[in-house]
């Protein structure tokens, strides 16, 4: 780690060890600001903890020869969705249902016209047949199965989320066959002779540690300042929540875009969406029911929509252009408004 990073992790230690001591006054425009930077906090925590918990976990699975098809199927691919899983489980089970769902649509919705719109405004991001063919109408598909379970009944129950994790096998099969094609995008993990044993289950315990403890963090703050602010918790989950669980894809793809690495910057969004509907979702549901507001069946629509939007984008020349991306950016920003309207004048 740089100095840098050494400064801010220590700053964001500080800042969660004050929040479990209980030393500031909890009422107070302090407390308020205080419970702001503890968000911020907690996505640090997040973010690194699944970088860590990943990094250490693909080299002791690679020590052990597990194949780096098995290893990017598995912990990498679930690695990266840890952010969204652990704030939704732990909001599901803090009885905070609206950031719960409004985190997964929030980020799916984000990830497709804010994350890819921003992209394809630096670089034309070009698409891959099965991507096309496949993946984004697979991800229409379980919206739309998402928001059918939701209506039925209001909450995401145990048999939904055994349904929900049906479908996340399936897709695990369809990606196992693509990898035996040649055709993922995984790469090799690189072991050194620094990586023993005992410093990689340190670093996976670490990152589990860093994930529990920020998602907590992360969620009983939002919280607060929702209240507080007067925001409801589907607000405050379709945005705040979902932009920082989202930021590491916002990163990769900004970046790979700038760099001209922009080959499977779609993939990898569609991806994550598939991920944090049947993955996040699913094993939320199996703890324990999620409820679903009806509020949620507008923006369940609009995620449609955003991966309908995608579709047709990239249906010309199957590459998302900057044309494509300014409209999905100018579709973001009347979402957004609509939600910030919408959520003062209740």
């Amino acid at each position: 780690m740089n100095k840098k990073s050494v400064i801010i992790s220590v700053l964001v230690v500080l800042l969660v060890v004050l929040s479990y001591l209980n030393v500031v006054p909890q009422s107070g425009a302090i407390y308020l600001v205080f419970n702001m930077l503890l968000i911020v906090a907690g996505f640090y925590m997040l973010i690194k903890g699944a970088d860590i918990f990943v990094d250490g976990a693909s080299k002791i699975a690679t020590k052990f020869n597990i194949p780096q098809m098995v290893i990017g199927l598995t912990i990498v691919a679930f690695g990266t969705s840890m952010p969204e899983a652990a704030v939704s489980i732990k909001a599901a089970l803090s009885d905070n249902a609206g950031i719960t769902v409004g985190n997964v649509v929030g980020s799916n919705i984000m990830n497709i016209l804010l994350i890819l719109g921003v992209s394809a405004c630096i670089a034309t991001l070009p698409i891959k047949k099965n991507t096309f063919a496949i993946e984004i109408p697979w991800v229409i598909v379980i919206t739309v199965i998402l928001l059918v379970l939701g209506i039925n009944g209001s909450v995401i129950s145990f048999v939904d989320g055994l349904i929900l994790c049906g479908l996340m096998a399936i897709f695990m099969v369809y990606l196992i066959i693509q990898a035996k094609k040649g055709e993922s995008d995984d790469e090799s993990t690189q072991l050194t002779e620094k990586d023993t044993m005992l410093k990689l289950l340190v670093f996976v315990a670490i990152g589990i540690v860093c994930i529990v403890v920020g998602s907590n963090v992360t969620v009983d703050s939002a919280s607060y300042v929702a209240e507080k602010c007067g925001m409801s918790s589907r607000l405050i989950g379709l945005t705040i929540v979902a932009f920082g669980t989202s930021l590491p894809e916002l990163v990769t793809s900004a970046t790979a875009a700038k760099r001209g690495k922009v080959d499977i910057a779609i993939g990898n969004i569609v991806g994550s969406n598939i991920f944090n509907i049947l993955f996040v979702v699913g094993v939320s549901a199996l703890i324990t029911p999620v409820a679903f507001a009806t509020e949620f069946v507008k923006d369940t629509i609009v995620a449609i929509a955003a991966a309908v939007l995608l579709f047709v984008c990239v249906i010309k020349g199957r590459q998302l252009t900057r044309a494509g991306g300014i409209v999905m950016l100018i579709c973001y920003a009347v979402y957004f408004a609509y939600i910030l309207v919408a959520n003062y004048a209740a």
